[in-house]
């Protein structure tokens, strides 16, 4: 049944409350013309009469009072299936489908749900981890955060901070075998590696070099798809990693991890947040979006400055010497 024949079975069933075609086009808000060629039309679909009708009145045909005793509760439950709808929309309530990238991405996003779920416990989240870059149509995902560049066209986008890779080891890592001064010096270190979880190719660091960003290759002493492995094995004090500041920020500063190399910190990537059309999100996914985009949007939580970096190296370089 299309959109038009629905409309001419509200014109129909409303012209036999309200006893005029006329009375049911207003009540509609189209003309009364309109109602007739909806109502004409309707028949010419059904290939009977439904309504004998004067210039002053209107009557039911047999046929037409077989189709409304058929068609008031079919509308009546629709009307019912709709408001039902309307309501779940506006209730922060029901199942929320989140996106987002397994690479460091945990200590993130479980504050964020944590956090979300204590102001409305009645939302179900359904969280897919998954490195690979999907399609969020395929993914039926209500929100989506994407570590790199900004997600494909056909979506909301908004960048929440900066993404950056800090070179950091652990005091225990500088104590037993030093810290490197330069680039060049990580060849004699004990450094860790990506490898890529779909791929499996060995990832080489992104280091800053003079506003440019380069690729750096390494010989590993650990390579790794899991970033929360990397991370325990350089807070271990075995290698130095590449980490992002999603797994390292608090760690620096608790003093757990040294920053090093804090010139080349490369911070070219961003981390977003995407979704539908907001006009036609239910209330859950607004208020989700929402509470993201006030807990993440430029926060410091996640970031740390120029300033930051510098004197929590210096501190961590100190602090050993002193020993």
């Amino acid at each position: 049944m299309s959109i038009h024949d629905f409309r001419a079975i509200e014109t129909f069933t409303k012209a036999i409350e309200l006893g005029s075609i006329r009375r049911a086009a207003a009540a509609q808000g189209i003309s009364p013309q309109a109602a007739s060629q909806a109502l004409a039309a309707l028949e010419d679909r059904l290939g009977v009469r439904l309504l004998h009708r004067t210039t002053r009145s209107i009557a039911l045909t047999y046929e037409g009072q077989q189709f409304l005793e058929a068609a008031l509760p079919a509308l009546a439950a629709l009307t019912r299936i709709i408001d039902r709808v309307r309501v779940a929309k506006d209730e922060i309530a029901g199942p929320l489908r989140i996106v987002a990238p397994q690479y460091s991405f945990l200590p993130l996003l479980w504050p964020l749900i944590d956090s979300f779920l204590r102001r409305h416990p009645e939302v179900q989240p359904d969280v897919k981890l998954d490195d690979r870059i999907g399609n969020w149509v395929e993914d039926r995902a209500d929100v989506g955060f994407r570590i790199g560049s900004a997600p494909e066209d056909g979506v909301a986008v908004r960048r929440l901070f900066a993404m950056q890779l800090i070179v950091c080891a652990a005091p225990a890592y500088i104590a037993s075998y030093g810290a490197p001064n330069s680039i060049e010096q990580l060849a004699s270190h004990r450094c860790s590696t990506f490898r890529h979880p779909g791929s499996g190719r060995v990832l080489p660091w992104l280091l800053k070099v003079n506003g440019e960003v380069i690729s750096h290759d390494l010989a590993p002493a650990l390579s790794t798809n899991d970033a929360r492995l990397e991370t325990e094995a350089v807070l271990s004090g075995h290698v130095i990693g590449l980490l992002s500041n999603l797994s390292a920020t608090s760690l620096i500063r608790e003093g757990r991890l040294v920053p090093l190399l804090v010139d080349h910190v490369c911070d070219h990537m961003g981390v977003y947040v995407y979704y539908g059309n907001r006009a036609a999100q239910p209330s859950r996914v607004r208020a989700f979006i929402d509470h993201t985009v006030e807990r993440l949007a430029e926060s410091t939580d996640y970031v740390l400055d120029t300033r930051e970096l510098s004197a929590a190296e210096a501190a961590g370089r100190k602090s050993l010497r002193r020993r």
